[in-house]
């Protein structure tokens, strides 16, 4: 049944000067989705605490949300090269000093973290700008972001992993700086591949006029998605601190884990299961359906009286995330001015950080008091509440022509 959306993957992903984008953007992308863990481990292992490893790992994450805006806003102006070069070298020789030549206590490992965070490489936002510009049919870039949505979620599911299978056979700062390297060469293979004759750069052909300090939030319908994908991602850290206290309530710590995995397979299987015909509705419209039925899902997790019963709430209620994910992205691509599209990318994806990142905040002060039952209704309410936002700036969420080029077909 899902055997055409798989085919479609495979014929985007080795198209000439199309595959080399996009298998090294994999690459790249692998220290994005596990190294604020590695850094966790890294900190415990040099024989600091957890409040420690937890200061070095938000500290990380702070230069990150104030770095990457600013770095894609100079990937727009200065093309790939030059700044995924700049970053390829620059993010492993932080995360170096940071691993080999700082210690817990000090002010040099936070300096360390926050530096580290700052130049971690734009790959995110330098691919999805690629796909708005590659020579592709409407459809065939529609599936490009169901990709890079999927993607997302077997990075989630697979990077830590990958981290898991470095440290059988060395130290978490060993297996942290090896990620960090492979991802630097990733980088660095992203900047030199070839593309098709004409993708890039209208940004750096463009004059070099001053840029507005809001850059492409001064588009109303983009800040208006960034704050419909923000407020969507609370529910998600909420949940990420309500699941493993749901579980240990009902006496079976252990099994945290799974559930988590059941969440990241169940999105997985519903991008792949009802990607097939998302392209044929129009994504303003299918935006907001797609979040309606996200917090549906989301309000699965009242009805369970078990991990297993949350297991399979979280499987079936995820169906529709990495949907909302791919059409968010094929949003951005269509309301961004075609000058500053990877830093649009940029702004989308960190305010779903930064909603992730406030959901966890709000989800360990409630637990205490409330209980993971009642987390999980705050969680319902905040999906239906961006699900209503959604359907009120249907109208803002319009497309509007993209600097790309044409494919020839």
């Amino acid at each position: 049944m899902t055997s055409g959306l798989p085919r479609r993957f495979l014929d985007l992903l080795t198209r000439p000067r199309v595959a080399g984008a996009a298998w090294w953007s994999v690459v790249s992308r692998l220290p994005v989705y596990l190294m604020s863990l590695a850094v966790v481990l890294t900190v415990r292992e040099q024989g600091g605490s957890y409040a420690q490893a937890g200061l070095v790992a938000a500290l990380y994450t702070l230069g990150m949300a104030l770095g990457s805006p600013l770095i894609a806003r100079h990937l727009d102006r200065r093309g790939r090269a030059a700044v995924l070069t700049a970053t390829a070298v620059a993010y492993p020789l932080a995360l170096t000093v940071l691993v080999w030549f700082t210690h817990p206590g000090g002010w040099a490992q936070p300096a360390a973290a926050v530096l580290s965070g700052t130049v971690l490489p734009p790959a995110n936002a330098c691919m999805r700008s690629l796909w708005a510009r590659l020579p592709l049919q409407e459809e065939e870039r529609e599936t490009a972001y169901l990709w890079e949505a999927l993607l997302t979620e077997v990075l989630v599911i697979g990077a830590p992993l990958i981290l898991a299978a470095l440290m059988l056979v060395g130290s978490a700062g060993l297996a942290l700086t090896t990620v960090a390297v492979v991802g630097g060469m990733g980088t660095l293979g992203l900047a030199y591949t070839r593309l098709p004759v004409g993708t890039e750069d209208t940004a750096v052909a463009a004059p070099k006029e001053p840029r507005h300090p809001l850059g492409p939030l001064r588009e109303p319908a983009l800040l208006a998605l960034t704050g419909i994908m923000a407020l969507s991602a609370v529910p998600i850290g909420l949940l990420t601190l309500a699941i493993p206290a749901f579980v240990d309530r009902h006496g079976a710590p252990g099994g945290a884990g799974v559930v988590y995995a059941c969440w990241g397979v169940g999105s997985a299987l519903g991008a792949l299961w009802l990607g097939r015909s998302q392209s044929r509705v129009a994504p303003q419209v299918r935006f907001p359906r797609l979040l309606l039925a996200y917090a549906l899902g989301t309000g699965l997790t009242l009805l369970a009286g078990s991990p297993v019963g949350l297991a399979v709430a979280l499987a079936v209620g995820s169906a529709p995330i990495a949907l909302v994910s791919a059409s968010e992205m094929t949003l951005v691509s269509g309301i961004a001015d075609g000058r500053s599209l990877a830093e649009a990318f940029t702004w989308a994806s960190l305010a779903t950080v930064l909603g992730d990142a406030l959901g966890q905040q709000a989800g360990g002060l409630l637990m205490d008091p409330l209980g993971p039952r009642a987390v999980f209704a705050v969680a319902t309410g905040t999906a239906l509440a961006a699900a209503a936002l959604a359907f009120a700036c249907r109208g803002l969420l319009t497309r509007r022509a993209v600097p790309v080029v044409e494919c020839a077909a």
